[in-house]
C-alpha cells in the first residue's frame, strides 16, 4: 500500500509540473483596452479582479447589490489605470437584473471580451435545517443567473473571440458539511459549464470557457463564517483574483487555486473513506 501511495503521489506531482510547464504564456498587454464585465465586484475576489483589470488598462463594468460601494470601487479602478469604469447595482436572484446588467455592459462598452461571473448570494454556514425555499433562492442567485448572463453575452463574445470565466469552488467538486445549499449551486455550475465547454468546442465556437476551482480564500465574508470552526488554511483574495484573470486571458479550460485543490479532488476519488474522515474531522462541531 505504501508503495502504491508513493507511486500515486509521484504521478500527481509529475502531472502537476507538466501542466504548469505547458501552460500558455500570459501577456499583460493583451488586456489593455479589453472590455470586461465582473460580477460580485463590491468586495472580496470580485473587487480584487476589478483592481487587477484596472492595472492592466482594461475597460471595466462592475456589478453587485450595493451601488454606493460599487461607486468607490469604480473610482479606485480609474485611479489604478482603467480606461473606463462603470458600475450598476443589481440583484442576481431577480428575473430581470442578469439580462439588464449584460445589456448595460454592451451599451457602455460596445461589446464584451470577458464575462467574469463571480457573484454569490448569502447563505448560512450551518447544518441544513430543511429550508427548501432558501435553497431555491440561492440557486437563482448562484446558478440560474450565471447561465442567463452567459446566454445573453454569447453573441458578443462570439464576435470578439472572447472568454467566459466561471468562478467556482472546491465545494463544487468535494462536498463539505455546513454548506449544503451553497455546494449544490457550485456542483450545478461545474456540470452546466463543463457541458457547455464541450458543446462550444464541437461547434468550433470562438468563445473559451474557464472554470475556476478555488479553495478557501481569505475574503471577509468567508473568514467570518469559518473563523474558529476550521483550521483549513485560507489563501489571499488578490492572488486568487490574478490567477483567475490569467486563466481567462490565456483561454485555459480550468484553474485550481491553490494548486493542491486538484490534488485533493484526486485523493477523494482514490481514497473516499479517508477523505470523508478528514473532512468531517476538520471542523469543530459540538452537537
Amino acid at each position: 500500500m505504501k508503495t502504491c501511495t508513493k507511486i500515486f503521489l509521484a504521478s500527481v506531482a509529475v502531472a502537476f509540473l507538466a501542466v504548469k510547464w505547458n501552460a500558455p504564456s500570459f501577456h499583460a498587454e493583451s488586456l489593455r483596452g479589453a472590455r470586461v464585465l465582473v460580477t460580485g465586484a463590491s468586495t472580496g475576489i470580485g473587487e480584487q479582479m476589478a483592481y487587477h483589470y484596472a492595472h492592466f488598462g482594461a475597460q471595466i463594468i462592475i456589478t453587485a447589490r450595493r451601488g454606493n460601494v460599487l461607486q468607490q470601487v469604480a473610482e479606485k479602478c480609474l485611479s489604478l489605470g482603467a480606461q473606463k469604469a462603470y458600475y450598476i447595482a443589481a440583484d442576481m436572484a431577480s428575473e430581470s437584473d442578469p439580462d439588464r446588467v449584460v445589456e448595460f455592459a454592451l451599451d457602455k462598452l460596445g461589446g464584451l471580451d470577458y464575462l467574469v461571473l463571480n457573484h454569490i448570494g448569502p447563505s448560512p454556514f450551518s447544518m441544513w435545517d430543511g429550508d427548501v425555499e432558501h435553497t431555491k433562492w440561492l440557486m437563482k442567485a448562484n446558478f440560474f443567473s450565471y447561465i442567463q448572463m452567459a446566454w445573453k453575452a454569447l453573441p458578443s463574445l462570439e464576435q470578439s473571440q472572447g472568454s467566459l470565466v466561471i468562478v467556482s469552488s472546491l465545494l463544487g467538486k468535494m462536498p463539505s458539511p455546513f454548506v449544503a445549499p451553497y455546494t449544490s449551486t457550485k456542483f450545478a455550475l461545474n456540470g452546466f459549464f463543463g457541458a457547455l465547454q464541450h458543446e462550444l468546442a464541437m461547434k468550433n465556437s470562438n468563445v473559451s470557457i474557464s472554470i475556476c476551482t478555488l479553495g478557501l480564500i481569505d475574503t471577509e465574508s468567508a473568514m467570518e463564517k469559518v473563523r474558529g470552526v476550521t483550521s483549513v488554511p485560507a489563501y489571499p483574495a488578490t492572488d486568487a483574483a490574478k490567477n483567475i484573470i490569467i486563466t481567462g486571458a490565456t483561454r485555459q479550460s480550468e484553474l485550481f487555486y491553490p494548486w493542491f485543490t486538484q490534488f485533493l479532488i484526486l485523493i477523494k476519488d482514490w481514497f473516499p473513506s479517508t477523505t470523508s474522515y478528514i473532512i468531517q474531522n476538520s471542523y469543530n462541531y459540538n452537537p
